[in-house]
């Protein structure tokens, strides 16, 4: 079956500000889940200009205690890889994560894109999908992409709500 959840917001400020804060925004005292994040390869294609980066981000895993009495689900953490592509000549970043917990179980795939907007070139379009499919857990296979909705969906309200990606910034 599978969950998908579509995210689009404009940030009312300039791309180059949003970027920076979205590239920091982690650890940070707002958002518990996610313990650390680490750049594992960074480099430039200096006849481009495009910078590519992949982090890995370790999160607490947020699976309700009751169904963590299945074996699999038993885990402290989960370990997200996220990969990016950045130009700062064309004004706009994409973004594709995915999960490297569970990859038996579960398919969680997230490809987001920061732009310049079109309404105001010192504005920033952010658009974001993301889909999360639970296969090989039997009955469980229902409940835990019920639960995994209701997270996709609190994450992408919390970019909604925050107006600002300055919030984002922990310095």
């Amino acid at each position: 079956m599978g969950v998908t959840v579509d995210v689009h917001q404009v940030f009312q400020y300039p791309f180059e500000q949003v970027v920076a804060c979205f590239l920091r925004k982690y650890p940070n005292p707002m958002d518990k889940n996610v313990i650390s994040v680490k750049t594992v390869e960074e480099k430039k294609d200096e006849s481009t200009g495009l910078i590519y980066r992949k982090r890995i981000a370790i999160c607490q895993n947020v699976v309700p205690e009751i169904l963590r009495k299945v074996s699999i689900l038993k885990v402290p953490d989960v370990q997200l890889e996220e990969e990016s592509w950045l130009s700062l000549q064309e004004r706009n970043m994409a973004i594709r994560s995915h999960c490297l917990t569970w990859t038996q179980y579960a398919s969680m795939r997230e490809e987001s894109v920061f732009r310049e907007s079109v309404e105001n070139p010192n504005w920033t379009e952010f658009i974001q999908r993301g889909r999360i499919s639970i296969t090989g857990a039997g009955f469980l296979n229902c409940i835990l992409e019920t639960f995994a909705s209701t997270f996709l969906r609190h994450g992408a309200q919390k970019v909604m709500e925050c107006g600002s990606p300055l919030s984002w910034c922990t310095d």
